[in-house]
């Protein structure tokens, strides 16, 4: 797929606060409710197997959409023995989400628009102005604070464009914040918000400081 005449112009969305979705980089999910279980088997069925991540307006009881997720192909899927799934959905391209599409279906389709997101159906990106010293030292303090554990090992050995989209996915920020990082123009526009973002918050900051 490296066309946005060759994807779909309807598919469905899954409005999940939190959880980000970005081009090339994979995200695993845990599907339990019946209505996102039908959604997984139903995508499946197509030649292209996409879903939409989108963050809802409002936290997770909004019925508003941002009106830009990333659809992702379905590349890695297993059945739990009590009916469970777990997926991989891997990025395929940024889009914007249209009007919602009415039907007989318990998930919510929407209509598509590819435009503007041509560069995401290219090949991965590079920072020219990454400081990988820097960056990784604000990721030890960061992590640190957290209490995550990390692959160290993992991150040095990434590309930009793995480690840049790979913390933006994995650090814990709200579903405002993981919008502006989805929205970010390029790899350095999302490392540069990243690294206020972290920045911010290990100065104990909160989102009312930043409006």
């Amino acid at each position: 797929m490296k066309n946005s005449n060759d994807l779909p112009l309807a598919l469905p969305v899954f409005p999940l606060p939190g959880a980000l979705l970005l081009p090339r980089t994979p995200l695993p999910l845990h599907i339990f409710e019946p209505r996102y279980l039908q959604m997984v088997e139903d995508c499946m069925k197509t030649p292209e197997r996409l879903i939409v991540m989108a963050q809802p307006r409002g936290g997770a009881a909004g019925d508003r959409l941002n009106a830009i997720g990333c659809a992702g192909r379905l590349t890695g899927f297993n059945e739990t023995d009590d009916g469970r799934y777990m997926i991989t959905l891997t990025g395929i391209s940024r889009c914007r989400i249209g009007d919602e599409i009415d039907g007989f279906v318990p998930y919510r389709r929407a209509l598509i628009d590819w435009s503007g997101f041509d560069r995401d159906l290219g090949g991965s990106e590079r920072d020219a102005g990454l400081d990988r010293k820097a960056l990784f030292a604000l990721l030890r303090r960061y992590f640190s604070a957290e209490e995550f554990d990390v692959d160290w090992d993992g991150l040095a050995g990434a590309s930009d464009e793995v480690l840049i989209n790979s913390i933006s996915m994995l650090c814990p920020f709200d579903a405002e914040d993981k919008q502006a990082l989805l929205e970010a123009p390029s790899l350095s526009t999302r490392r540069e918000t990243l690294v206020t973002l972290m920045e911010f918050t290990l100065r104990g900051g909160t989102n009312e400081d930043m409006m």
